[in-house]
């Protein structure tokens, strides 16, 4: 029996600010605060700054996954002003389980019509009820977060 593919996050949005304006709010840690709810950042927009993101463990668990929260790590490996970056050797290490990784995120800003598009990538995958699970909670995490974001950069 055939596997399912490998499962990839791919989300975009757009929103009415400059591309600059929106790579820096993935980067200030108020802003982080304000729009991913992080509780501690340590991000450096350049080649081979740390890109590490704490969240508080959540009150419910996951069937899968346990409770959520946790810390996001990785090193930018490029950073291109006004176009965007790339993360690699990332690892999710939640609360209570194993961590989840390698990966690598992209995040990527074009012009659009009211402003700028912004284009999240993540991936990385070993075949497991893990991580499938794992794509199926992000995917809708950065979705609620992009429409965040939108919502701080236009107010």
């Amino acid at each position: 029996m055939a596997r399912a593919a490998a499962p990839v996050l791919d989300v975009s949005i757009v929103i009415g600010a400059p591309a600059g304006r929106v790579l820096k709010a993935f980067f200030d840690a108020d802003a982080l605060s304000a729009w991913w709810q992080v509780s501690h950042a340590v991000t450096m927009p350049r080649a081979l700054g740390p890109y590490v993101i704490e969240w508080a463990p959540t009150d419910f668990r996951d069937d899968v996954l346990g409770r959520l929260g946790g810390v996001f790590r990785g090193t930018v490996v490029h950073f291109e002003p006004g176009l965007g970056f790339f993360v690699a050797d990332a690892f999710w290490l939640p609360p209570d389980g194993d961590p989840i990784g390698p990966m690598a995120l992209e995040v990527t800003c074009t012009p659009a019509d009211t402003g700028t598009r912004v284009r999240v990538t993540q991936k990385g995958f070993e075949e497991s009820d893990r991580w499938r699970r794992y794509y199926e909670v992000v995917g809708n995490g950065w979705e609620r977060a992009l429409a965040s974001l939108k919502s701080l950069l236009e107010k």
